[in-house]
This record gives structure tokens, sequence and C-alpha cells, in this order.
């Protein structure tokens, strides 16, 4: 799995931290200069985030050793339900049917925190002649029971060209967003003809190297690949828009704008002096973070909301 940000990147976010004094890791309730380990799994989309956050906490304490694996959203969830990690990566919120009952079964408690939002892009073989595609026609190509293989199926004036299409699996994040947001088919699933992959890196190859192809995955892995592929606008009603930050902060990027969280674990927190110095770290940097990470920092009223949450498993 590959850093999303890159190490100039982070060499260049760690110069402002230590301009402005860095973070006071450490300050609520895991001592200054605690050490010890960290388990972070979970979403590939969130990863960056959360490994750019071990790097720079790791200028400032080496003592704290933080581990972070993508396993998709759902693998993070199987892993921290029944203690296995410490912090769970997740590019959707926690299932109460499914995942929850797991949790409470071995009673792990925990704090949802949200850290970014995320442009979920469509992504094309970069010679393709398609540029947007309504809200309509991407449930149309990606609904459990389509049909579509050829471009002109879904608009007369695409292409004649076969699709070739390439996901995420199953235990992603980006999947459930897909399948149940925007979909939404009751059954919260979508067609299964397509070659998936917990990999992000592996999608894009697919994408980049086979003409008529699309997938979708985060905004990040798409700016990082950006001249090896295209991102298709959307139009939800109101004309096309392309995934960028700006427009998923102004709310125009619908419906494929998203939350990312991180989920923390309330005993870890309490118990693991370096888990509590690496998510305090985490949030008081969070703006920092997302944005050299490529994702779309929080709104203040949001980062507020996340600090609170925060303050709580404190207290």
């Amino acid at each position: 799995m590959r850093l999303g940000t890159s190490a100039a990147g982070v060499a260049a976010l760690a110069l402002i931290l230590s301009a402005c004094g860095g973070a006071d890791a450490g300050e609520s309730g895991s001592g200054e200069g605690a050490g010890g380990t960290v388990a972070v799994d979970g979403s590939s989309t969130v990863e960056p985030m959360s490994k750019a956050a071990s790097e720079l906490l790791s200028e400032e304490n080496a003592d704290v050793r933080v581990t972070v694996a993508a396993s998709g959203t759902g693998g993070g969830f199987e892993k921290f339900c029944v203690g296995e990690s410490d912090i769970s990566d997740a590019s959707r919120p926690i299932k109460e049917d499914e995942e929850v009952p797991v949790c409470e079964e071995n009673g792990v408690e925990y704090t949802e925190l949200q850290v970014a939002t995320d442009a979920l892009t469509v992504v094309v073989h970069p010679d393709l002649a398609v540029d947007c595609l309504t809200t309509e026609q991407l449930v149309e190509l990606w609904h459990p029971t389509s049909k579509v293989t050829n471009w002109n199926e879904l608009d007369p004036s695409f292409p004649d060209q076969e699709i070739a299409l390439f996901g995420p699996g199953t235990d992603s994040g980006t999947y459930d967003y897909m399948a149940a947001d925007v979909i939404g088919d009751e059954s919260e699933t979508t067609r299964s003809d397509y070659e998936s992959s917990e990999d992000d890196n592996v999608l894009v190859q697919g994408v980049s190297g086979t003409e008529g192809a699309t997938g979708y995955f985060g905004f990040t892995y798409y700016e990082e690949n950006a001249d090896s592929l295209k991102a298709l606008a959307i139009d939800d009603g109101n004309g096309c828009v392309e995934p960028s930050v700006e427009t998923a902060q102004a709310g125009e990027y619908t419906p494929l704008a998203r939350p990312l969280f991180i989920y923390v674990s309330n005993a870890s927190y309490a118990e693991k002096p370096a888990v509590a110095e690496y998510v305090d770290f985490y949030i008081e940097n969070l703006e920092q973070i997302a944005t050299a990470a490529k994702f779309i920092p929080l709104s203040e009223e949001l980062y507020e909301e996340t600090k609170s949450a925060l303050e709580g498993i404190s207290s």
C-alpha cells in the first residue's frame, strides 16, 4: 500500500509544525514523551492520513511506534471489534446491524472521530471520449442488475467502446458508500462482474492500462495518478461538476462527497499512553495533516465536533 502523502509533503508539513512550535503531543492523558505501540488498520482511503500523522509524530517522539495497515473498512472493523487494533480507519460509519454488535459482544467501546471529507472519484482511461456522467447513468452502470457492457448503451453520443469495470472489494468502505449512498438499492450492493481489489493502486493500473475502462476510488488516489487517468464530472441535476477540494467543500459535488473517520478504542486511549499521544497529535494537527494527504479539511464546525468527541474520551 502506498503512502498517500509524498516524502516532500510530509517534510514540508513537519517544518510548518516545527515553526509553529509543534503540537503538545501527549497533552491529554498520555504524558509527555510517552512510548509504546499503536495498531491502526482499516480503510485504504484513510490510510494516507493515518500514516502522515504517524510519520510526523515520530519526528517529535520516536518512541511511539505506529503500524498502519489497510485491510479495508470492513476488514478493519473485524479486527477492531475483537480487540486486535487500537484504531480503525473508516471511509463510512460503523454498521449498526453488523459491526456494532460484534464490538458490544467483545466489550470494545469506541469513539467515532471524523477526520476529513473525501470526494469519491469516478475515473476512466485517459483516451475515452466521455467527460461527464449523470447520477442516473452512474447508477445504471453500477446497479446490481445492470447489464450495460458498452459506453453507447448509457448514451448514444458516447463511443462504441466496450466497458471494462474496476472497483473496490466488498470489504471496502468505498464500495459500501457507492452501494448504499449512491446506488441506493435495498440490497446495498453493486454489480459483481468487475475486477475488484482492496488495493487502490491495482485499480489505478487496471483503469489506466485498459481501453474503455472505468473505476472509482478516493480523490487522493486520483490526484496522485492524474497523469494516467481522467476524472469524470458528475451531473446530479445542476450541471457537470468535477471532483475537487473546492466543489466538495461547497457542497456542489453531490452525491459523491463523503466523510472519513477514525474509530478509537476507549480502553486503548485510556490505558496505552502511546495511543493517546498519537490520537491527540492527529486531531491537534488535523487540518494540516488532511491538507498534506490531499484530503478536504473539516469545516470549523465539524472540527469542533471532532475535538469535543475526543474530549469525551479524555473525561
